[in-house]
Order: structure tokens, then C-alpha cells, then sequence
């Protein structure tokens, strides 16, 4: 790998960890966002999902739009919008400000996250590629590690403000080295169709839906405007599926992916999976603040165990389903999952971290080893060689839109305090080992056993 190929690994690994720290920060500034702004539930629940519902609905068109105006401008693009949206952000007066800064900031990451990617696969060949790709993988895994401890110190020792700030820095160095490194790639003006209406329908439609849901699980419950949200949204969901259909190869979701059984027990696995693990990294450090009195910091800290056993386990266990087959570790991932999630019924008034939180996330963090690269290569198997691209793409996007779905509906349990905070925990995370379940029970819909080696 020569010098500028360095680099060029660099930026993209810079610019990615924009998107990845931001989508994991945020989670242990709650308290303190929602005592500076005076936010309610509602209000907590969409500095999530206003992040969130862009880069669910966006993902797939940010990658096309790099095909067509060229990957480093829509990287440059997309680290631009990201920084101006943080500034917003770490300046925002009122919650309302600071929810259309970060709806903005998901719209960045939604452009610059798929090119950073693409630029890498354009960039090295062969092997060098692989270990690129793996390199980028890698420092995403770290930096969504480290994102909580870092921004929980930074609350702690100026202000929740500052975990948007510290973004400037980051993203001003990742265009200098982009400008200066990566290879710019010509305009296309035709040849790639992108899919406009599929992107607004996708969005909207999602946005109400996320609305609707967000009202449905606050006090008020069921009113008039959240059926109609409802409604509306599903609808556009519906017209948005009926847009793909008529779109065909050119869609930013073809459906003939959907033709394939195993892809449609795959993408349910994955959009209920990561919904459970999206209420996680909400729900715990939320509630270690919260009810059990821990620090910022402490609270970030906390769930650095579980992408550290993730990266150290989950090598190991891809190998074995290479050996062994996908479909047995699909089954076995989300159920060890839901043993996790059930664990953290130990945990009480007292929060006590070594004896009920740890054992808890180590059991999750097992579950997923067992789930991400099998996941990662059943979806590869379940499509022809031409959709591994769009296949990978939405099975990413599904799960952010897990994510945000599963975020949606956690409005009861961020309206309590103290210990009826933690029973509407408990009652939270029952409902997520039940969801885990379910999510196991959809790779019996993989018929193919992917990934198995002869023996």
C-alpha cells in the first residue's frame, strides 16, 4: 500500500468515524441535554431518531449519487453538511433547533458514509482491498466504542455542547486530506438514474410513522393526530414500495431482491435484531444516569465491553459458520441475545455494574458475535453477484430503520424517574428478548446453508 493509498484510507476511516461516533454520543448526553433544554420524552426520543430517519431513508440514494456526481464530491459534501449541522447543534438555543440540526446531521452522514466505502473499493484491488475494507470496519467498531467515553467526558467536564464541537476538527482535517489525497472521479451526466420519489416517499413516510409511534408510547397514547400519522405514513410506505416496483433495476431498493426467501428472513432478522440493540444503547445508559446515579463518563465506559468482545469474538465465530454454515449461528446469535437482554431483569435500584450490567452485556455481545459476520455473509449468498452491492446497501439501511423504529417506542420508559424507571426497564427489555427471539426464528426462513465449506 503506497503512500497515497495510505491516505486515502485515512480520510475515508476520518470521515466514516463522523457518522459512527455521533450515532452512539448522543445516547449518554440525554439527561444532560434534557435538563439544559427542558425536553420531554418526545423530545429525547427524536435527537435519536431525527438522526436516525435521514440516514435510514437517504443511505441507499448517497451511495447513487456518488455514482453520478462523483464519490470525493459527495464525500467533501457530506463532511461539509456535517460540520455546519454539529456547529448548529452544539449552538442550538431550544430542542426544536437542535433536532433540525441533527436531522441535517443525518442527511451528511447519509451522503458520506457509503462513499467513503465506495472510494476504498475503487481505490485498492484484490487483497489490499479486503484488509482496506477490514481496516475501515475496524476503526468504525472503535471509534463507536470509544465515542461514549469520550463524549461522557466531555459533558463532565464542560458541557454536553462540546460533543458536537469536537466534531469541527475532525471533519475540517478529513476535507484537507480528501481535497488533497483522494482521486477525484469524472461527472456522469447520464447512465444512472437516481431515485428521487423513492427517497422523499421513503422519508416522509418514515418520519410519520416515527412521529405517530413516538406519540402513541407517550402519556397521552392514541389520539386523533397519531392514527392519522399512522395511516399517512404507511401509506407512503406503500406508494413508496408501489415506486420501486415501477423503477425496477434502477430503484434505490430493487424488489427483486425481496424474491429470495432467505433475503426476506435475513432483512427481518436484521430490522428486529438491531431494533432490540438500538433500545440498548438508548435504554442503558439512560438509565444508569438516571436511576442509578452514575457519571457521564462512567456511563459511556460502561458499554465498552460490548464491542470489544464483539471485535475480539466475532472473527473467531465467522470462521466456525464458514466451517459449519450460516443458518445454525443465525438461529443460535439472537437467541443468546435475548438470554442478555433477560439478564438484565438482575439489575435494581442499585444498578451495581460487575455483578449486573457486565454479565449482561457479555452474554449480548456474545449473541452478536454469533450473528454479524454470518449475517453478513448470508446476505451476500442470498442474492445474485449483481445485487451483493444494493443487498449490502439495504441491509445496512434496514438496520438504522430498526434503530429508529425501536427508539420510537421507548417513550414510556424515558418518562419515568427513579425506581419506576427501572421497572419500565425491565419491562422494556422483556420485550426486547421476545423481539430477539422472533429474530432467531426468521433464519428458518434461510433455506440455503451459506458460508459452508465442504468437508
Amino acid at each position: 500500500m503506497n503512500r497515497r493509498g495510505i491516505l486515502t484510507l485515512v480520510t475515508c476511516v476520518l470521515a466514516s468515524s463522523l457518522a459512527f461516533i455521533d450515532s452512539s454520543v448522543v445516547n449518554v448526553g440525554l439527561p444532560a441535554i434534557g435538563r439544559s433544554l427542558d425536553a420531554d420524552h418526545a423530545g429525547l426520543q427524536w435527537l435519536i431518531g431525527g438522526y436516525l430517519l435521514p440516514l435510514s431513508a437517504l443511505l441507499l440514494l448517497g451511495g447513487s449519487l456518488g455514482d453520478r456526481f462523483g464519490r470525493r464530491r459527495m464525500l467533501v459534501l457530506g463532511i461539509v453538511l456535517f460540520a455546519l449541522a454539529s456547529v448548529v447543534c452544539g449552538l442550538a438555543p431550544n430542542l426544536q433547533t437542535l433536532i433540525a440540526a441533527r436531522f441535517a446531521q443525518g442527511i451528511g452522514a447519509a451522503f458520506l458514509m457509503p462513499n467513503s466505502l465506495a472510494i476504498l473499493g475503487v481505490t485498492f484491488e484484490g487483497e489490499r482491498r479486503g484488509r482496506a475494507i477490514g481496516i475501515w470496519a475496524a476503526a468504525g467498531a472503535a471509534t463507536g466504542a470509544g465515542g461514549p467515553i469520550l463524549g461522557g467526558w466531555l459533558i463532565d467536564s464542560f458541557s454536553w455542547r462540546m460533543i458536537f464541537f469536537i466534531n469541527i476538527p475532525l471533519a475540517s482535517a478529513a476535507i484537507y486530506l480528501a481535497l488533497r489525497n483522494v482521486q477525484p472521479d469524472p461527472l456522469r451526466v447520464g447512465g444512472i438514474s437516481l431515485d428521487w420519489p423513492g427517497a422523499l416517499l421513503a422519508t416522509v413516510g418514515l418520519g410519520a410513522v416515527t412521529w405517530a409511534l413516538i406519540g402513541v408510547t407517550g402519556p397521552e397514547g392514541w389520539t386523533t393526530e397519531g392514527v392519522i400519522g399512522l395511516l399517512l405514513g404507511t401509506l407512503l410506505l406503500l406508494l413508496f414500495v408501489v415506486c420501486e416496483r415501477r423503477k425496477g433495476e434502477a430503484a434505490m431498493m430493487p424488489l427483486t431482491l425481496f424474491g429470495s426467501s432467505d433475503f426476506v428472513g435475513l432483512t427481518l432478522l436484521t430490522f428486529l435484531l438491531y431494533g432490540a440493540l438500538g433500545c440498548l444503547l438508548v435504554l442503558l445508559p439512560y438509565v444508569l444516569i438516571v436511576a442509578g446515579g452514575y457519571s457521564s463518563t462512567q456511563a459511556g465506559a460502561a458499554l465498552l465491553p460490548l464491542p470489544l468482545l464483539l471485535a475480539v469474538v466475532s472473527p473467531w465465530l465467522g470462521g466456525l459458520a464458514g466451517r459449519f454454515g450460516t443458518r445454525l449461528f443465525l438461529i443460535i446469535g439472537p437467541s443468546v441475545v435475548a438470554a442478555g437482554f433477560l439478564l438484565m431483569l438482575r439489575i435494581g435500584a442499585d444498578v451495581g455494574y460487575w455483578t449486573q450490567v457486565l454479565p449482561a452485556l457479555g452474554m449480548i455481545a456474545l449473541g452478536m458475535s454469533f450473528t454479524v459476520a454470518p449475517l453478513t455473509t448470508a446476505i451476500f449468498a442470498s442474492v445474485d453477484k449483481k445485487h451483493t452491492g444494493s443487498a449490502s446497501g439495504l441491509n445496512n439501511a434496514i438496520a438504522r430503520t430498526g434503530g429508529l423504529v425501536g427508539t420510537a417506542l421507548l417513550g414510556q420508559v424515558l418518562a419515568y424517574q427513579g425506581a419506576s424507571l427501572t421497572r419500565a426497564f425491565h419491562g422494556a427489555v422483556m420485550v426486547a428478548a421476545c423481539v430477539c427471539l422472533v429474530a432467531g426464528a426468521c433464519a428458518l426462513l434461510v433455506h440455503s446453508d451459506s458460508g459452508r465449506r465442504p468437508g
